[in-house]
């Protein structure tokens, strides 16, 4: 299979703090991928220098087969490599339909001028059809202070697949979001994914979500990746369940009993 993404000693020091080191991993298109760790263990560290959120210290990054170290987010996108964010990226006092249009203009590579309008009507229809995707249409017109904060995701998701990109990367696309919706939520935005023939690396904590949508999972730890393998694989490995979704090892005993 074809690479999509591919990482080589790649590592992030703060001063004498160790954040990321020596992170070789190398994503297929079309794999859903998991990135599971306890807090501080690298996981936002590694998602924000592959998208150019965050200068490596060292170590290289490609995407498509070339070299993207050193480039921007904006750039990036521009490339087909796009992110959602924990705490959603919008423009809270503006229409939902706004906040779409302005994407929209800067995946055109569009320089914000007066003179130019935002609201065309290939935007308007791409807006349309992204909302209507992600079963958020009823909110076109409304404030985005006014949506759930599970539609909010799913409009920084929405967003995040605007223009051409050919790989997503979300980072905890379920935090915040009720127990009652989180699976709503993650089929609707697995389904525009599968529809679009996106590559997916996801940051989660939710275990339940990691076993549903992903068949390979990145496990991190201290900085590193301790695991890289297929879900059941991973979650059964005893380090991982020491370090990362706390459950306890599995007592032995004598004679096996």
């Amino acid at each position: 299979m074809t690479e999509i993404l591919k990482t080589v000693g790649l590592s992030r020091y703060f001063g004498a703090v160790t954040a990321a080191e020596d992170i070789n991993v190398t994503i297929t298109e079309g794999e859903i991928v998991g990135v599971i760790g306890a807090n501080g263990a690298g996981k936002t560290t590694f998602i924000n220098m592959v998208t150019g959120y965050l200068p490596p210290s060292s170590g290289t990054i490609e995407f498509g087969g070339k070299p993207i170290k050193g480039l921007g987010p904006r750039k990036l996108m521009r490339k087909g490599l796009t992110r959602s964010f924990q705490i959603p990226q919008l423009f809270l006092e503006l229409p939902v339909i706004d906040n779409l249009a302005i994407a929209l203009a800067a995946a055109d590579h569009q320089q914000f001028q007066m003179i130019r309008p935002v609201h065309t009507a290939k935007r308007l229809e791409a807006a349309g059809e992204i909302l209507a995707q992600m079963n958020i249409a009823q909110y076109r017109n409304e404030m985005v202070t006014a949506m759930p904060q599970g539609a909010r995701k799913l409009l920084d998701i929405a967003i995040a697949m605007l223009g051409s990109p050919r790989m997503l990367l979300l980072d905890e696309p379920t935090s915040g979001v009720s127990v009652e919706e989180k699976y709503t939520l993650m089929d609707t935005v697995m389904e525009a994914v599968r529809q679009r023939g996106l590559t997916v690396l996801f940051v989660e904590h939710d275990m339940e979500i990691v076993q549903r949508y992903v068949t390979r999972v990145l496990a991190f730890a201290s900085g590193i990746v301790i695991k890289d393998g297929p879900v059941d694989e991973v979650l059964a490995d005893e380090k991982v369940q020491e370090l990362v979704t706390g459950k306890p090892k599995t007592a032995k005993t004598e004679g096996g009993a």
